[in-house]
C-alpha cells in the first residue's frame, strides 16, 4: 500500500500550501505531519480543519485524557494507524491505562474504567458504531461534562472521523511509534 499524497517538497508548493503549513508548524502541533499532508493539496480546507483540531485537541472542554480516549476509539473504530500511533502514546501520557490502550486495540470493551472514562468510552462506542447516542449514554455525558462538554466530545468523534477518512483513502503511512500498531 502505497501513500496516495505524500508529503510536497516546500519547492514544489504554492503560496497558499506553503501559508497553510507555515500556520501548522508555527503552531502547537510544531510540525506538518499525519492528515496535514495530504489536506495541503486544498490549503483552505486544510487551514480550517487544523483549527478546529487545535481547539479540539489541545483546550477541549472535557480535557486532554478524555479528549485522547474519544480519540483512540475513533481510531481503532476506523482502524487509523496514523491517529493511532500518534495518539496511543500521548493518552498514557495523560493517564489512560495501558490496560485500557489494549482493550480498545483489540475491539474489548475496557475494565476498570473511571466513571467519567466510561462515560465517554459508551458514548463514543455508540456514536461511531450505532451511529447515535442512547438517552442514558447522553444523560450520564450530560451530568459530567454539560452541554459543553457533551458538545465538544460530539466534536471529536467527527473531527477525528474525518481525518481517518482522509488518511485512509490517502493511504498515508503511520509514523514511527512506541504504539503497537493496531491488529487488523
Amino acid at each position: 500500500m502505497s501513500d496516495r499524497l505524500p508529503p510536497i517538497p516546500p519547492e514544489h508548493m504554492t503560496p497558499e500550501q506553503r501559508a497553510a503549513a507555515q500556520d501548522v508548524i508555527a503552531g502547537p502541533r510544531g510540525a506538518l505531519y499525519g492528515p496535514f499532508v495530504p489536506l495541503l493539496r486544498s490549503p483552505e480546507l486544510m487551514s480550517s480543519v487544523q483549527h478546529v483540531g487545535e481547539y479540539l485537541r489541545y483546550r477541549s472542554a472535557i480535557g486532554t485524557r478524555l479528549s485522547e480516549l474519544a480519540i483512540l476509539v475513533t481510531a481503532r473504530q476506523w482502524n487509523q494507524q496514523v491517529e493511532w500511533a500518534i495518539h496511543a502514546p500521548i493518552a498514557a501520557e495523560a493517564g489512560i491505562a495501558p490496560t485500557v490502550i489494549d482493550a480498545i486495540a483489540h475491539r474489548r470493551p475496557p475494565a476498570g474504567l473511571a466513571s467519567d472514562e466510561q462515560a465517554v468510552y459508551d458514548f463514543c462506542m455508540e456514536l461511531q458504531r450505532d451511529k447515535r447516542v442512547t438517552d442514558a449514554t447522553y444523560g450520564a455525558a450530560l451530568r459530567l461534562f454539560g452541554e459543553h462538554g457533551v458538545t465538544d466530545l460530539m466534536g471529536l468523534n467527527g473531527y477525528y472521523t474525518l481525518l481517518a477518512m482522509v488518511m485512509n483513502a490517502a493511504q498515508s503511512a503511520a509514523p514511527e511509534s512506541t504504539a503497537v500498531p493496531l491488529p487488523e
